[in-house]
């Protein structure tokens, strides 16, 4: 059952009853149930929102569990332009929540904390990244027919252009004479995919109660019982005339606000709210921090039959009036009025058991950047593996050598010189006082490994001298390192050539049994989702079967990391359409696929439009279950491949990982040189991985 992300469309949706809904739906089943909120209050407490969830369903988690951050450290990260690096905060904080729950609901912000204007797509975004169903709110407070169906298609319309995915939408507060209406014209805009439910708006849910406002107001109690607290207050009347006056203004469950000295004005409401022939009162408001005559005081505590609460505010009595006009109501935890009301609105309108079963049969397969990055570092830290970084004196590796370090994701080991590397640590200031450095030229190992290279490569013309002089090179010595098992995996190429980072393995640590191909692959990173690009970096022209031995290990790789392997075959042609030998070459690949793995997905030929695009796919490929949807790309040829993946990467923004080599005995990865610090952490955490597979599988074997 997948996680749902509850957000607003606007400020003033009425999104707390569906909360409820939620919570109350889904603690039926008997599953251990989180909640979650983005933001904290501004002074780290609890909001009413959390205090009511908490409470009525006994939430084993402390508050700062159940928050992403504060208020001021949205701010200023979104002000200092670092809006990825709050999502990854926020997400961070939800995954370590989630570790411990079947399911987390979420409850979005409340438009306070970014431009309002904003703060839905950054819902949508978290959503997206946190891997949740979405289910828009959609506040139908004060709008007509017309209005309602357009704030729904513009919602809709945001959620689509950010690669939502949404479960259901709820229009709230829709007038009750125009109900039926609403529902008929929004469910026109919807798939059959999707679900639209519309409340009518439940007037009693919409007034704050006197507990909500002293709450908001910092008020001090002088007089009110718990039903006075929770009375609902429907208008707000401020007492600055004579009582004649001021009787004939007083309606049904209004606050009445005075300065505290007006003794005239309380004890006229007192007398009010008891007469059979006055609205009722739903309390007093005193204003300026006066307290009522003492004399005032001595009658009031002296009346049994009056519930009127009483409460007092520092502020003048136009400040509390301003105050008041800010104040949204709220459900408070102990307020089973309220709770009563909106369950029962949410049961009746909203078909729990289809909304339930459509939850049950739901999981989300998408992998956003973040997402991708948050579980490489999550995955590599469980088992640290020991990663050997040959070129140790660049600064790229050095910062992301701390990083690495300070989190804890893997065991690192540097080459090169140690005099320059520690006087390049020290100028850069960074943190790496444990962190174990080698030099080649003068390490106890050196003799060793030209031993063992001498071994495997004298077959080649390779002297016994020319292996010792060989493992000078860093590129030669780490990767002798992975092959005697005194690292799990190597990361070289930010100052190096592929050729040059690439070839030592080739010529020791080869490939898999029954692996014919060392091929590569590199991870896309789009802004919403995770792409696997293969070959761009290794084999410049493959046959039919090398192209199917990449799409495999391709396929293999994805799945290894948690993107589902959809594989789309390109070619400049779709389908049956196109002819010639490159053509006929992919077709051929795709036959060999089907043939050797019949349980992958796999298309092609395939145009690349039609491989990503829905609608195109549709038109050129209809019915494909790859056709708009694939994960897995593979290139005709490494010119195809190698452009495509940097004009993508130059022109979309993307992030990409890699290349990640695929099929050899131990894991090597090559990078760019124009590789980045954040590169150079996510390839050293995939190494990370692909040797804790290694590990394992050398395990399952010995105990065979």
């Amino acid at each position: 059952m997948q996680s749902v992300y509850i957000a607003g469309a606007s400020a003033g949706s009425g999104k707390s009853v569906v909360v409820l809904g939620f919570m109350e739906m889904l603690s039926s089943v008997n599953r251990r149930i989180g909640f979650f909120r983005p933001f904290a209050p501004r002074d780290n407490g609890t909001d009413n929102l959390t205090n009511l969830i908490s409470s009525r369903y006994d939430l084993p988690f402390p508050p700062e569990m159940l928050y992403g951050c504060t208020v001021e450290t949205v701010r200023k990260l979104v002000g200092s332009g670092r809006y990825d690096e709050l999502l990854k905060l926020i997400m961070n904080k939800y995954k370590m929540l989630e570790e411990h729950c079947d399911l987390v609901v979420c409850a979005g912000t409340d438009f306070g904390g970014l431009i309002p204007s904003l703060e839905f797509g950054f819902n949508v975004d978290l959503a997206n990244n946190c891997g949740c169903a979405l289910v828009p709110v959609v506040p139908g407070f004060g709008r007509n027919q017309q209005e309602a169906w357009d704030a729904l298609h513009i919602t809709h319309e945001l959620m689509r252009e950010r690669g939502a995915d949404f479960l259901a939408s709820i229009v709230n507060g829709v007038a009750p004479e125009d109900l039926e209406t609403v529902k008929t014209r929004v469910r026109d805009l919807l798939s059959d995919t999707e679900n639209v439910y519309v409340l009518p708006e439940q007037p009693s849910l919409g007034m704050p109660t006197v507990g909500e406002i002293a709450q908001v107001l910092d008020a001090s109690t002088l007089y009110a019982d718990e039903d006075g607290l929770r009375q609902a207050v429907t208008n707000y009347k401020i007492a600055a005339m004579e009582i004649p006056s001021f009787l004939g203004h007083i309606e049904d469950d209004s606050l009445i606000i005075a300065p505290g000295d007006r003794s005239d004005i309380i004890l006229a409401s007192l007398a009010a709210d008891v007469s059979t022939a006055f609205p009722r009162v739903a309390g007093l408001l005193l204003t300026g921090g006066l307290r009522p005559a003492e004399r005032v005081q001595t009658l009031i505590e002296g009346l049994r039959r009056t519930s009127v609460p009483i409460l007092s505010v520092e502020s003048d009595t136009f400040t509390t009036a301003m105050n008041l006009n800010r104040i949204e109501a709220s459900i408070l935890a102990g307020d089973k009025r309220k709770i009563a009301a909106g369950l029962g609105l949410f049961e009746e309108y909203v078909d729990v058991e289809e909304l339930r079963e459509r939850m049950s049969i739901r999981h989300s397969d998408r992998v956003t950047p973040i997402m991708f990055e948050y579980e490489l570092i999550r995955r590599a830290k469980a088992n640290r593996q020991r990663i050997v970084l040959p070129e140790g004196a660049d600064e790229r590796i050095l910062r992301a050598a701390e990083i690495l370090t300070l989190r804890q994701v893997a065991d690192l080991t540097l080459l090169g010189n140690p005099d320059r590397i520690q006087r390049r640590i020290s100028e850069l200031g960074l943190k790496l006082d444990s962190i174990r450095i080698v030099d080649p030229t003068h390490s106890i190992n050196r003799e060793r490994y030209a031993r063992t290279y001498y071994e495997l490569r004298k077959h080649k013309g390779i002297s016994e001298q020319m292996a010792y002089d060989l493992m000078e090179d860093v590129s030669y010595f780490g990767t002798l390192m992975v092959y005697q098992g005194d690292a799990d995996g190597m990361v070289s190429g930010a100052t190096h050539t592929t050729q040059h980072t690439i070839r030592p393995s080739f010529e020791t640590v080869k490939t898999k049994p029954g692996v014919k191909l060392v091929s590569s692959v590199f991870f896309m990173c789009l802004p919403d989702q995770v792409l696997v690009y293969g070959d761009c970096a290794v084999n410049p022209n493959p046959n039919s079967e090398e192209l199917a031995d990449i799409a495999i290990t391709s396929a293999a790789t994805a799945a290894a990391f948690g993107i589902e392997p959809r594989i789309a075959m390109l070619s400049y042609s779709s389908g049956s359409s196109g002819k010639g030998e490159d053509v006929d070459r992919v077709r051929e690949a795709v036959s060999l696929v089907r043939e050797r793995h019949p349980e992958l997905k796999v298309e092609g030929p395939i145009q690349y439009d039609a491989a990503v695009d829905e609608e195109i796919a549709r038109s050129k490929m209809p019915g494909s279950d790859v056709a708009g949807h694939a994960s897995v790309l593979v290139f005709p040829d490494l010119n195809t491949g190698n452009n495509t993946y940097k004009a993508v990467q130059r022109s979309a923004g993307a992030v990409a990982i890699g290349p990640v080599l695929q099929g050899l005995n131990k894991p090597v990865n090559d990078l760019s040189r124009g590789c980045t610090v954040t590169d150079i952490v996510n390839t050293v955490a995939i190494t990370a991985i692909q040797a804790q597979a290694e590990n394992d599988l050398r395990i399952e074997g010995n105990a065979e």
